[in-house]
């Protein structure tokens, strides 16, 4: 059995509006026919040349993807440079790619939302409100308080591993029972978090001046705060499964396959 790519398209949209998406994003359909069928679904972080080999050897008809593989500055698809070459290499193959980013952060079974499930969070809402109910990153309680130390350790348990691991700014000791976080990279919400109340702000890809500004702050004001940077790919990840459910639901004659590969960019660390 298969369903016509407009039908699916109609129930994405419900599932993460592209209404919602922030201004500067490119959710939506990057390649394929809406008239096409489909019968076995892809999903994936990022779309990349492994990505688009697995989903042409498996028989796929769709890539969903959380990454738009045409978001900035693409000015020729030219088979002579990348995107060029993996859009042609799918549309050869007919097979489509959709694109969920902002606007599949933000909802109630969004990005964030699976990420807090995962950690284990309770009572949990957005960090920064842009609706009812909806908005970027979660903020919410874990049912005992722990140490940062232990925290982390559970982190690092609970999402698939990376060369880069869990990285932690604060005392392994101190105490942690509100955790605010955001899926993908979230460092410009660093100051929501501070402000929310919450012992700690878990998110991917911070940079050197916000978190030593954030920390400096903190101690000024003789307040513990903690941060954990975690893989953007691995905290996208954990969210994969709950999109996967969401489509199968609704669509029970076509099959919904998570991909194992990792797409995470980095492959080692070194340290003394």
């Amino acid at each position: 059995m298969a369903v016509v790519l407009s039908e699916l398209l109609a129930s994405l949209d419900d599932f993460w509006p592209v209404s919602g998406a922030d201004d500067w994003d490119a959710p939506g359909l990057v390649c394929g026919s809406v008239a096409q069928r489909i019968s076995r679904v892809l999903l994936t972080v990022d779309v990349t040349d492994e990505i688009i080999e697995e989903a042409i050897a498996g028989g796929f008809d769709l890539i969903i993807a959380h990454h738009p593989l045409l978001l900035r500055g693409v000015k020729s698809v030219a088979e002579e440079n990348a995107k060029g070459s993996l859009l042609a290499k799918a549309i050869r193959a007919n097979l489509a790619i959709y694109a969920a980013h902002t606007n599949a952060d933000i909802v109630e079974r969004g990005v964030s939302a699976a990420l807090a499930s995962a950690f284990g969070l309770e009572n949990t809402r957005p960090l920064v409100e842009t609706g009812p109910q909806t908005g970027h990153g979660r903020i919410g309680s874990l049912s005992d308080a722990t140490s940062l130390g232990e925290f982390a350790k559970r982190l690092a348990r609970i999402l698939p591993p990376t060369a880069t691991g869990v990285r932690v700014a604060g005392s392994f000791d101190s105490s942690v029972r509100t955790v605010a976080l955001c899926g993908g990279a979230g460092d410009s919400f660093i100051s929501s978090a501070y402000a929310s109340g919450a012992d700690v702000y878990v998110t991917s890809d911070l940079r050197h001046h916000p978190v030593q500004e954030i920390l400096e702050q903190a101690l000024a004001e003789k307040r513990s705060f903690a941060l954990i940077d975690i893989s953007h790919w691995a905290a996208e990840w954990t969210w994969l499964e709950w999109a996967a459910e969401d489509i199968q639901g609704r669509f029970a004659s076509i099959q919904v396959v998570v991909s194992e590969l990792r797409t995470d960019p980095w492959d080692f660390a070194v340290t003394q």
